[in-house]
């Protein structure tokens, strides 16, 4: 693609995130909002008149016109969209969770290839400045902690707080573990909706690491934790305050050993979802595989789903 092209874009799906994807991609530089979709034709003319682009009620509207599409809509449709656009030659972005099954996954990864498209699965707390800073040090995990809280929101009462919530952290989780995942326990209850409202796993990888993961969405406050323990080493990091506490005995981006690293840094708000968006954009453009992609985006639905099928066992 030629580097000055404008990359062309559409946003299906258009509630309240759908409309923040909608605002960053009229703001990122050399990308066209062309359309936005949504069954809901009323709301999707309500967007696009606030950022200057046209509506439709269907996929098939914007088929031929664009480049590039976020797929912002419930999990149910996400696969149908995905295929509608990538047979169409568009690349996709698909909200977390990537789908409802496994098997749509597996069918949306093997049509990107087919059709050498780009899958990107939108797992926003990869563009979370913590993590990102985090990513410069030579991480040997042995013991990791997560917790995840919220209020509960009427939102999510249809969707288990495994699939909300807790598939930020698996996520996470699986791109610092260096082994092969052998076991999953779990834990969890229904407390104020008919879905899994508060849930605890227990993973263990190969090599011995073994993470514990919470999520809740029964609490008073959000919490949104993780701690990494290693060999002479441990991290700490507060994604809402975008915190990272250190201790360790090698320096980022070095291998020398026994330089201590001690202290806590603060990090600037960002805007996460133009990070993500932005590095969409550019593996459209560079044809490039994405961090988050639809392999990776498979893998943490794989243990999200994983996590239920036990929890449901025990019940």
């Amino acid at each position: 693609m030629k580097k000055n092209r404008k990359i062309k874009t559409a946003v299906i799906g258009v509630g309240s995130f759908g409309e923040r994807h909608a605002k960053t991609y009229s703001e990122l530089p050399d990308v066209q909002l062309i359309a936005v979709v949504d069954a809901d034709i009323k709301r999707a003319r309500e967007i696009a008149k606030l950022y200057s682009c046209d509506a439709f009620s269907d996929v098939a509207s914007i088929l031929g016109r664009i480049n590039a599409a976020s797929i912002v809509t419930p999990t149910r449709y996400h696969a149908g969209v995905a295929k509608s656009l990538l047979t169409e030659g568009v690349d996709v972005l698909i909200e977390k969770p990537m789908t409802a099954t496994l098997e749509e996954a597996d069918a949306i990864n093997q049509l990107a290839h087919e059709k050498k498209r780009i899958v990107q699965v939108g797992h926003i707390e990869r563009f979370n400045p913590v993590i990102m800073r985090l990513n410069e040090y030579a991480i040997r995990p042995r013991l990791i902690e997560c917790h995840r809280m919220s209020p509960f929101m009427e939102r999510a009462a249809n969707v288990s707080v495994i699939l909300d919530l807790m598939i930020h952290d698996l996520d996470i989780v699986l791109s610092l573990a260096k082994s092969k995942l052998v076991d999953v326990q779990a834990v969890g209850l229904s407390v104020v909706s008919s879905e899994i409202d508060i849930a605890h796993a227990r993973l263990t990888f190969a090599d011995g690491l073994v993470a514990n993961v919470m999520a809740s969405r029964t609490s008073e406050e959000r919490v949104r934790t993780l701690r990494i323990f290693q060999d002479q080493g441990y991290f700490f990091l507060d994604y809402l305050q975008r915190e990272l506490t250190v201790y360790s005995s090698m320096n980022p981006n070095s291998h020398k050993q026994f330089t201590t690293t001690n202290g806590k840094y603060t990090f600037e708000k960002v805007d996460a979802l133009k990070a993500e968006l932005g590095q969409f954009i550019e593996s459209v453009r560079a044809r490039s595989i994405p961090i988050v992609s639809g392999e990776t985006g498979r893998a943490a639905l794989a243990l999200a789903l994983q996590i239920i099928d036990r929890i449901k066992a025990n019940h």
